[in-house]
């Protein structure tokens, strides 16, 4: 939900995903997509030209078919901005094609749950992930986003800046995973804590 072409967000591990869901609610948030599977594809040349220049090109698959294109991130008021281009393709298949004739190929495919709400003009999006829970706020600008962070009884000092590929990156240097893609199959029998992500929860305190 890129507001301008860009993308001000930040993260959160979540021990009680269902809290956060209730305490949405109870705040009057308005629930814009219902739980839905996502599969993402990550795109990138054989030379890793645009992980190299810390860009992101990606094919999602939920209720649409998105495109979505990341410029590299910045700091801004404790929250991580960056650009981001994102526009709706006829078909998931035909995408994937057009960007294998160009010459790129899937270097990874992740998954998750998604639940969103939008909160005012803030876009709180529950995530379930295969190695655990996160909420994701995105909003117009650092104020409005530290804002909800608050009013959702979140710990701004557990906030997450790194991207849910990232950390598993950290983790698969962590674990020493030989698989490639962060798929629900693959974690089926690996148990993930925070302190396996090196992460404090944000809802420790609620």
């Amino acid at each position: 939900m890129a507001q301008n072409n860009l993308e001000i967000e930040v993260k959160f591990y979540i021990i009680r995903l269902a809290d956060i869901s209730a305490s949405l609610l109870r705040l009057g948030a308005k629930p814009v997509q219902p739980r839905t599977h996502e599969i993402n594809l990550r795109f990138d040349t054989p030379g890793a030209d645009l992980t190299r220049r810390l860009q992101v090109l990606r094919l999602r698959q939920d209720d649409k078919a998105r495109i979505t294109y990341k410029g590299p991130g910045q700091l801004a008021g404790g929250t991580r901005v960056r650009q981001e281009i994102e526009f709706v393709a006829s078909d998931f298949d035909s995408a994937r094609l057009l960007f294998e004739a160009l010459g790129y190929q899937v270097i990874l495919m992740y998954e998750k749950f998604r639940t969103t709400f939008d909160l005012g003009d803030v876009h709180v999006s529950l995530d379930e992930m295969p190695y655990g829970n996160f909420v994701e706020v995105e909003g117009p600008d650092p104020e409005s986003i530290h804002h909800t962070a608050q009013i959702l009884g979140l710990d701004w000092e557990a906030r997450i800046l790194d991207s849910y590929t990232v950390l598993f990156e950290n983790l698969r240097a962590t674990l020493g995973f030989t698989f490639r893609d962060l798929s629900f199959a693959n974690f089926k029998e690996i148990q993930v804590s925070s302190y396996i992500l090196n992460l404090k929860p944000g809802d420790r305190g609620q």
